[in-house]
């Protein structure tokens, strides 16, 4: 429970996207493939292991959580056996990593350094990121333009202004999960001193964020309708109903506990989006 199965989901999304971006440009290539799953995997694991254990030491997983139980929290795992669970999940990231190596080359070693870097400046340090507001931003660029962009390279060895689309739409997608937790916690953040960017311009920029996220990540994926890619276009257009749909049920549940039925949605949602972006690229 603490390695958060269900996240797994947006995890692969990126990486499916990189895959099908490959496809569409004849690079594709299954071991390389399969090794950037199981990287993606291992590091969401890692960092949901980093973020419950600092999240609990910090204070901000306190009896009032409206969101998923945490496992150092509820007393389900020790600090100490977290400690260890962290570090063989690190060491298992970075173990697919060096088998990427293979495919790609050196330059994509700091890239895998920084992935386990910030995983742990995320809640972790002196200057914890998500609690001054930059968790969208490392959300927009961890999971968007560095699984996304990073699974194509491994394959095909370039990067092109369709990789670039398919790494914002995927990253501003992908914030949506980050976007409806803040949205939910942001009472709870506040008392926390988790400056979050809801916590910082309050509750109804948050509801339009949510909204607009998915919105403008649907509009720039037009810019493949004039490369050629038209299904890339248009298929995407299909997440807006599910997407406008769970919105307003977020705006009308507004607080509490009850927004977590939204948050299963939202993952559901970024699926759908990626599953059919992907399929827009096959296909066209």
């Amino acid at each position: 429970m603490a390695a958060r199965p269900k996240t797994l989901a947006a995890a692969a999304t990126p990486v499916l996207i990189g895959c099908s971006l490959a496809v569409a440009n004849g690079a594709f290539q299954w071991i390389p493939a399969i090794l950037c799953f199981l990287f993606a995997f291992s590091m969401q694991i890692d960092a949901n292991f980093i973020n419950d254990y600092y999240d609990f030491l910090k204070g901000s997983d306190r009896e009032d959580r409206l969101g998923p139980e945490r496992a150092c929290a509820q007393g389900w795992i020790t600090l100490s056996a977290m400690k260890k669970g962290m570090i063989f999940t690190t060491l298992l990231s970075c173990f697919w990593g060096l088998l990427l190596l293979r495919y790609c080359g050196l330059e994509m070693i700091p890239v895998g350094l920084l992935c386990v870097l910030f995983a742990f400046l995320y809640t972790a340090g002196p200057y914890p990121l998500a609690y001054h507001g930059w968790g969208d931003v490392l959300v927009i660029v961890f999971f968007g333009f560095v699984p996304v962009g990073c699974t194509y390279y491994t394959m095909a060895h370039d990067w092109t202004w369709n990789v670039t689309i398919g790494c914002a739409a995927c990253g501003l997608v992908s914030d949506l999960l980050l976007m409806l937790n803040n949205y939910r916690d942001r009472e709870q953040d506040k008392i926390s001193g988790k400056r979050t960017l809801i916590v910082r311009f309050g509750e109804k920029a948050g509801r339009y964020a949510y909204l607009w996220l998915g919105i403008i990540a649907v509009g720039i994926c037009s810019y493949y309708a004039f490369m050629g890619y038209l299904l890339a276009a248009l298929l995407p257009l299909l997440f807006l109903i599910p997407h406008i749909t769970t919105w307003r049920e977020m705006v009308r549940i507004f607080k509490g506990k009850e927004l977590n039925i939204v948050l299963g949605k939202t993952a559901r949602n970024i699926v759908l989006f990626g599953l059919l972006l992907s399929l827009g690229l096959i296909l066209s």
